[in-house]
């Protein structure tokens, strides 16, 4: 650890009283002695205040994918800001260049324009809204509607806000019109019921058919889905069947509608594929891209879209009616493409696809012991534990025995930070080591 001085009680007191913490109360992190003051990153591993080490299970959001404390992302940074820290109106910078094209080169298909944004919500927000202007150009404007998927998690802003289906969002009230909600295709649990990965996987496609047939062709914009939907309470890391995402993007083709592959998670190596649609040779035509693209040194993000989208929006009578001040920020853009570099040259997406396995294996190998393991389901290094009360009915634990806390707890034992919800999400950096993964392991093995 450098040579840092600090005291933690002030700065703790400090944060209790002024910063607002996302998804965390003050109070409760008062008794429990939070919040852990990081100071210093390497890998996996972070530094507190007071000089403890921590190992970091998932990399904040599950977005620092080439691990903490690479330097040659600052330098890219501090190198571009001796240049130049913003640019006129109506101007662009070498980086800024250089990151789009090399976003054009590694995406699929046609994807080949990027609408700069400085993180994940802002993406899909502009993707739907790219969406809805498209048709709006090819004369119509009657299609507003969203398709998204129950347990999914696309952003906190206007609309994305409410494209999970989740509930609890009555605060924001009044939900913002044409949102409309298909089942999640879960293999371990589905609304639709179905007996095999691949059934599900129809059932749930079709029930995105049918809510279009329903609705009007004529009045649906876009379908937003995750490739493997993330970091949610339940329905973490579902792997959809072989059939879905063809199926999807068939669907869409049929009826004219605009797909939407948000992989702000699943993208830049997290799935063992440099994207997940990648793993099922599908093209969306919008692509919505953050987190891993900068491994979030630097808030950057993109809506990416194929050229037959962005065709539409050439000429003066036609540009997309939006502006982000920050949005493809030199600075930023130059950490994304060192970020990138280092993904390349390390060849950490073969590293996430040889060591999910290995993780995947090693939680496999937990059942045997620990009933109360519903189900181990993953890809590459995007990896998940379902803990039950009964594992032959999958009932879950009531929230009065409040099981997620007492895990957390015990993790925080063993210097593991690791907040469960419904599930225990397990996606280190793309860099981690067998070694690492055994020492996360053994500590979920122990507790």
């Amino acid at each position: 650890m450098k040579n840092y001085e600090f005291d933690t009680m002030d700065l703790r007191r400090s944060s209790l009283a002024h910063n607002w913490m996302h998804s965390r109360d003050w109070l409760q992190m008062a008794e429990e002695g939070d919040p852990i003051i990081i100071v210093e990153g390497k890998g996996l591993d972070v530094v507190d205040s007071d000089g403890n080490t921590w190992m970091e299970v998932n990399g904040g959001y599950l977005n620092v994918n080439v691990g903490y404390g690479r330097d040659e992302i600052a330098d890219a940074a501090l190198e571009q800001m001796l240049n130049i820290t913003f640019t006129p109106k109506y101007t662009t910078t070498p980086p800024v260049t250089e990151l789009c094209e090399k976003l054009a080169m590694i995406t699929p298909g046609n994807l080949e324009r990027s609408w700069l944004v400085t993180g994940g919500s802002e993406a899909n927000e502009t993707a739907i809204k790219l969406a809805r202007s498209y048709h709006k150009r090819r004369g119509e404007a009657g299609r507003y509607k969203i398709i998204s998927r129950k347990g999914s998690y696309h952003g906190a802003m206007g609309i994305t806000t409410w494209l999970g289906g989740d509930g609890g969002m009555s605060d924001f009230e009044p939900a913002p019109p044409g949102i409309l909600h298909a089942p999640q295709p879960n293999p371990y649990r589905c609304e639709l019921g179905g007996e095999s990965p691949s059934e599900i996987a129809v059932k749930c496609a079709q029930a995105i058919e049918d809510l279009i047939v329903f609705h009007g062709p004529e009045t649906v914009a876009a379908v937003i889905a995750e490739p493997v939907c993330s970091d949610r309470p339940f329905d973490a890391v579902s792997v959809p069947g072989p059939e879905y995402w063809p199926m999807i993007r068939q669907i869409c083709d049929t009826y004219g509608v605009i797909l939407i592959a948000d992989e702000i998670v699943t993208g830049f190596g997290r799935t063992g594929k440099m994207f997940g649609v990648d793993h099922w040779g599908v093209v969306p035509d919008i692509m919505a891209i953050a987190k891993g693209m900068v491994s979030s040194y630097l808030p950057i993000g993109a809506a990416i879209a194929g050229s037959h989208v962005s065709d539409v929006f050439a000429g003066p009578e036609n540009i997309f009616p939006m502006s982000l001040t920050f949005g493809g920020h030199p600075v930023a853009a130059a950490a994304a493409l060192a970020n990138l570099k280092i993904i390349e040259d390390e060849n950490l997406v073969a590293n996430a696809d040889r060591m999910g396995k290995y993780l995947l294996d090693q939680l496999r190998s937990l059942e045997v012991d620990h009933p109360i393991i519903g189900n181990v389901r993953g890809l590459g290094l995007l990896t998940c534990v379902e803990i039950v009360q009964n594992r032959r009915t999958k009932a879950r634990f009531p929230s009065s025995l409040n099981m997620p806390e007492r895990l957390a707890t015990k993790f925080r034992q063993h210097n593991l930070i690791l907040r469960p919800k419904g599930t225990i999400v397990i996606a280190p950096p793309l860099c981690v080591r067998q070694d690492e993964i055994d020492r996360i392991v053994n500590v979920l093995d122990v507790v």
